[in-house]
């Protein structure tokens, strides 16, 4: 959405228009021009606002954000009317003139920079450990003064997103100066190791010219010279000496500070030879420039006096490199990856134990992105006077895939068989020697893949969020991919801790975070005890506690949970005991669990009062323990065939609140086909309680394929983690034999949830037939449902034709 005309907020006012939205809810970015004393302010709340409405005044979840507050000394950003950032002196107000502005939200993560071109320019970030996800309309408002507002362009984020994420401060989710000053640091630290550090050194040098009468000695790298020009004639395997009797030093000089940083200056008087001595060596970019600035002088010389110093610059075709090698510099990208694959001019040999050489990279190359590498050849190690590094403990296939990082600036690892696990392996890589450009590459590939990005790596990065939490963990630059986990863990606990037992090599610290993160979605406490019983005693498999208790039975508490036993006490009263039923709660207190640890027999005996009688002192009545989580799932439990418990009949009563009306009708549900909608493809009937003679979906061709199916959006604000779906035959005789039911998170990426091959149960018309999901993707919650037909019906006159007049679908909704 652009919005031009220039548009002028009175004070206390709102301006809202049903455009100015994201086209996400809770991710987005406004960019604007604001003309002010004071208070440039943006509300950004669910629904649009009116013309009076005033933050202030606003008892819904929304954000503010406030430029140039205090009489245009301070940046504020409040949450629900409460101030949470209150900083002094950052992207204040211009009453002089309009200035340019940005504001990005992505899942709580405010991004606020200065300039017209959005994700650049970055001034201020803070990030809502509790974001609000539904935020999606945006209010330009003010406070005592007139604001003007003009050019507002309300944008996707698409992937820009990702890099604002690299800008955290590692240690705080807050912006301000102290973060301002840590990236700038690094960045500086970064540009040290450029290869400018490296221009006329003797540091990795293996060649060097002898220039001028004085036979002065200049020190160069074969790999640089070779990937910038023709210097063909360089031996690979020693030392080279190249005479340049009749170069003088300054020429030598500005030629080799083209290729080292991009730009040079040189007289105008000496420019004559800088292009000879670009012929000669083919540096061809060199070369045209300077062929470009002598016709200039030839068509009009008093462009130029004499004497003066002309400057050249290569022009930067390399956007994506930004700031790492070979950003403006005249390299040929080929040459060099070629050189990579060759070890042409190679000068170190990298051995890893247990597999012997791996890889035969160029020492300036790795000193270049990599500090630990640049000291380990430089400060008189074992490795600076021998060509063989010995490392271990290290990937060879991560390992070489951080060269081709290096000698690429690009991450290329969809090829490879285990893709989630070399990512990690490469973020430690990265970490370990720090070469922060590719651990930036890692962070945003997670980071798209756990923010339900559509990639390749998704599903095996969202099964391996507990081995990311380990590794993260102990990465402090790693806090945006470790909190972004915690809450993927946290949203899906259920799925987390049944469908595997990786859970349990998770640290004290994160697993406690889990059990206590305000995101924490789950379908029974019981499945909290479980988890904390499974992970304190280090349990090999999966089960209940009931197993516990058969344990604990025959042994003692400091056997069966040892050093974690501590850690039991701690995380029991985390568990909400008295949201769990009263007959399991009885269960629990005569237990064996409840005897022999008294920590638990205290919190089961305190829940039973609780629920019985009401008893709890008022100080605990405010302790979360006694409080619902913010996103219970409701239980729509499978009893029979075409009973009245299921999802879409819930969604036809209002989802509790009145009588059933089909839920199509009343825009509750969504159900779409495979075949145009018609009298025999009718959505309304698969969501009806009425029996039809002939409903069907018709076939169509997906990649080639014949398909046929029914998808059922049960909408945008509702997820369900499905354990149970019944359909029902129509009057044909074209029974169902292959198909599956699948889930999905967008309506585009799917997951099955249960597979029939050859299902033999359809098998008369108008007959109900129902199926228990039991793999633990059912306890995945999706918005999108679909029965998906992958082989022929038993009718072969049509066999492709989706033939059903009911479904419904149970489990846990919310």
């Amino acid at each position: 959405m652009i919005e031009k005309k220039f548009l002028t907020v009175a004070p206390f006012e709102c301006a809202w228009r049903q455009d100015l939205r994201f086209r996400e809810a809770g991710r987005g970015c406004v960019a604007f021009e604001a003309f002010a004393h004071n208070d440039v302010t943006l509300v950004f709340r669910e629904n649009v606002g009116s013309q009076h409405y005033h933050y202030k005044r606003d008892n819904s979840p929304h954000y503010t954000v406030i430029i140039g507050s205090h009489q245009n000394r301070r940046l504020k950003i409040e949450v629900d009317g409460k101030t949470v950032v209150d900083a002094a002196g950052i992207a204040l107000c211009c009453s002089s003139a309009f200035q340019s502005y940005w504001i990005s939200i992505y899942d709580g993560l405010i991004s606020i920079g200065k300039g017209r071109y959005p994700f650049q320019n970055l001034v201020f970030q803070w990030l809502d450990s509790n974001p609000n996800c539904s935020v999606q309309y945006i209010g330009l408002s003010s406070w005592d003064k007139h604001v003007g507002y003009r050019n507002v362009n309300v944008l996707p984020l698409t992937h820009n997103h990702l890099s604002l994420w690299q800008h955290l401060d590692s240690g705080e989710y807050e912006g301000g100066k102290d973060g301002e000053e840590d990236l700038e640091d690094e960045y500086v630290g970064y540009k040290k190791r450029g290869l400018e550090n490296f221009l006329e050194s003797w540091e990795l040098s293996d060649m060097f010219f002898i220039v001028g009468s004085e036979e002065r000695a200049v020190p160069a790298h074969k790999v640089i010279l070779g990937v910038s020009g023709n210097f063909s004639f360089i031996s690979a395997d020693e030392e080279e000496v190249v005479q340049l009797p009749r170069v003088t030093y300054p020429v030598l000089h500005a030629f080799l500070q083209y290729i080292y940083t991009g730009q040079t200056q040189i007289p105008e008087s000496q420019l004559v030879s800088l292009r000879d001595l670009s012929l000669q060596f083919g540096v061809m970019p060199l070369l045209k420039q300077c062929e470009e600035i002598i016709e200039r002088f030839k068509l009009n010389k008093k462009l130029f006096d004499s004497g003066n110093n002309v400057e050249i610059s290569y022009p930067n075709t390399w956007p994506h490199f930004c700031t790492s090698f070979p950003s403006g510099l005249p390299v040929n990208m080929p040459r060099l990856k070629q050189l990579h694959l060759t070890r042409k001019y190679s000068d170190v040999d990298i051995y890893i134990e247990g597999h012997g050489l791996v890889a035969q990279p160029h020492r300036i190359i790795l000193g270049l992105w990599s500090a630990p590498f640049a000291k380990m050849f430089t400060n008189g190690m074992s490795e600076s006077i021998s060509s063989k590094v010995c490392l271990r403990d290290v990937s060879p296939l991560a390992f070489n895939a951080m060269l081709e990082f290096m000698y690429s600036g690009e991450l290329h690892i969809d090829n490879a068989v285990d893709m989630g696990t070399l990512l990690l392996e490469l973020l430690l890589l990265a970490d370990q020697f720090g070469v922060s450009l590719l651990h930036q590459e890692c962070c945003k590939t997670l980071l798209e893949c756990l923010s339900e990005g559509r990639s390749s790596l998704v599903e095996e990065v969202l099964d391996s969020v507990c081995p990311i939490l380990q590794v993260v963990s102990s990465i402090p630059s790693c806090k945006i991919v470790e909190e972004t986990c915690l809450r993927k863990f946290s949203a899906h606990f259920d799925y987390y801790t049944t469908a595997s037992i990786d859970f349990i090599f998770l640290d004290q610290t994160t697993f406690s975070n889990i059990i206590q993160h305000s995101n924490l979605t789950v379908t029974s406490e019981e499945r909290v005890l479980n988890a904390i019983l499974l992970w304190c005693m280090q349990a090999k498999e999966l089960h209940g506690w009931e197993v516990v208790e058969e344990l604990i039975a025959d042994s003692t508490p400091e056997l069966l949970f040892g050093e974690r036993l501590h850690s039991l006490i701690d995380m029991l009263p985390f568990i909400r005991f008295p949201l769990l039923p009263n007959p399991l709660l009885k269960k629990l207190e005569k237990s064996s669990l409840s005897r022999q640890i008294p920590v638990l027999d205290d919190l089961v005996k305190e829940a039973i009062n609780y629920v019985e009688f009401g008893l709890a002192r008022p100080e605990k009545e405010q302790n979360a323990r006694f409080q619902r989580r913010r996103s219970s799932f409701k239980e729509l439990q499978y009893i029979c065939d075409g009973d009245s418990n299921g999802v879409l009949h819930f969604a036809g009563t209002s989802y509790g609140e009145h009588q059933w009306v089909n839920p199509i009708l009343g825009k509750r549900i969504t159900i779409t086909a495979s075949s145009p909608t018609s009298r025999h493809t009718d959505p309304k009937v698969l969501a009806s309680r009425t029996y039809q003679g002939t409903s069907f979906a018709g076939p169509r061709v997906e990649d080639g394929k014949n398909c046929s199916w029914w998808m059922v959006d049960i909408g945008e604000d509702h997820q369900l983690m499905c354990n149970y779906y019944t359909l029902r035959q129509d009057g044909s005789r074209a029974y169902i034999r292959f198909w599956n039911l699948q889930g999905s998170v967008d309506g585009k990426t799917w997951t099955n949830l249960r597979l029939h091959e050859n299902d033999q149960t359809m098998c008369k018309p108008g007959q109900y037939s129902s199926w228990p999901i039991m793999a633990p993707n059912a306890l995945l919650p999706f918005r999108f449902f679909r029965v998906f037909l992958t082989g022929p019906t038993s009718d072969a006159s049509n066999p492709w034709n989706f033939c059903i007049c009911f479904l419904e679908l149970y489990g846990y909704f919310y």
